[in-house]
């Protein structure tokens, strides 16, 4: 019998220590440097997931790992019973980014999940237990992030869950306007559904979803925490979904918040909608600790500085263009915002693509049987996503081949 591979061997470990929710891993990583990865037998990759969009600076970004240094000799975790400047500050870069009004708030926790919970908190504390999401929607999975997910073999294991809760069809007014009663707290939609297949909200759906919030007196939660923190070309997806100066009454954080490191929060804009949640009502314990609040800040700074959300713009016109102009019959199109992209297919075989495009020397993943999900770190280069365009042609065909075979 033939000796095992180092990654083989480490695989069989993992299997032998590690509760396999995700199946078994596909690479075992050692190190990265900006838009690349390595794994342990030295192989190279081009990573155009960035973690599911959270590794918005790459790997081993210098201002990152300097202020985590930093923040790990000074201070890395108190009690809530204190705060630091590197909260207070976060706190504060993320309202002005989404240049909320005076008396509006930030709770952190500590991942995507944890910022729904707390946002579903606010809502029941309207009095109102009804929430309205939409189909295709993916939230999270604790058990209340869960209940408002869509996808039916995520939930059915745990049910009965939070109970209150109804879906509709993504982009449908009339459906959603027909759903939400006197009893419903919130509607909750992401203004791009990211684990549906990159999906982006119809022209003007958005601010129906405002009018009919408005109309009868339930929070509008956008989930932007695939969408934030500059991925599509603006701080927050809503900033160029909405209409001048309308805004959500939620918004959830995660995933590029961080850098890498765990994050979340929940914004909530103005004074009454951040008074829902009083003393001792919610809480975290690691939520809002000084390394994750701190290596936010730099993110955030390091995103404004380098003008990435001007980049994602460009690159992510730039990857679309190249793409469609392979004019590859596998290829139906290019959907999405910045650099939030789905390659969408005319066959249903985007996890072959996967595993073609890995033994290429690309990341990418699959959302969608037909889609095909890129979420690159914001600091790629247009040379190294030419790179992916040109052996894109390939990658199909040899997907193509392996699923004929």
């Amino acid at each position: 019998m033939s000796e095992l591979t180092e990654a083989q061997a480490l695989i069989e470990r993992y299997r032998a220590s590690y509760i396999t929710v995700f199946g078994d891993p596909s690479l075992v990583l050692d190190h990265g440097d900006g838009a690349y990865v390595w794994d342990v037998e030295g192989t190279r990759y081009l990573d155009l997931l960035g973690g599911i969009a959270v590794n918005a600076l790459g790997h081993a970004h210098p201002a990152l790992v300097e202020a985590i240094r930093n923040q790990a000799g000074r201070l890395l975790h108190i009690s809530n019973f204190f705060t630091t400047t590197a909260q207070i500050g976060a706190a504060e870069a993320i309202l002005a980014r989404a240049d909320a009004p005076p008396g509006s708030g930030v709770f952190f926790g500590n991942s995507g999940s944890e910022a729904i919970e707390a946002a579903l908190k606010v809502a029941r504390r309207t009095g109102r237990p009804g929430i309205v999401a939409v189909e295709g929607a993916f939230h999270g999975r604790t058990t209340g992030a869960l209940a408002v997910t869509w996808k039916e073999a995520y939930r059915t294991p745990f049910e009965p869950l939070l109970g209150g809760v109804s879906h509709v069809p993504f982009g449908d007014l009339d459906a959603l306007r027909a759903a939400v009663t006197d009893d419903t707290g919130a509607i909750l939609v992401e203004p791009i559904l990211g684990e549906a297949g990159v999906i982006p909200a119809p022209d003007g759906y958005l601010a129906g979803v405002r009018e009919i919030a408005d109309d009868s007196g339930a929070l509008m939660i956008l989930d932007e925490i695939q969408t934030g923190v500059g991925r599509t070309g603006t701080w927050f997806a809503w900033q160029q979904l909405l209409p001048k100066g309308v805004r959500p009454d939620l918004m959830t954080l995660a995933k590029g918040l961080g850098g890498g490191v765990p994050i979340g929060a929940l914004v909530a804009f103005g004074p009454e909608i951040a008074g829902l949640l009083g003393p001792g009502q919610h809480g975290s314990t690691f939520g809002g600790n000084p390394l994750a609040c701190r290596a936010a800040l730099t993110v955030l700074d390091t995103i404004e500085r380098d003008d990435l959300m001007g980049r994602a713009v460009e690159l992510g016109d730039h990857l679309a263009e190249e793409v469609l102009a392979l004019g590859h019959p596998l290829i139906t199109g290019v959907r999405g915002l910045g650099l939030l992209r789905a390659i969408t297919l005319a066959e249903p075989i985007a996890p072959a693509v996967v595993a073609a495009a890995r033994d290429a020397g690309f990341i990418i993943n699959a959302p969608a049987p037909d889609a095909l999900r890129l979420a690159p770190p914001l600091v790629v280069t247009a040379e190294e996503l030419s790179t992916f365009t040109a052996a894109l042609p390939a990658i199909l065909d040899a997907a193509t081949t392996k699923e004929a075979s």
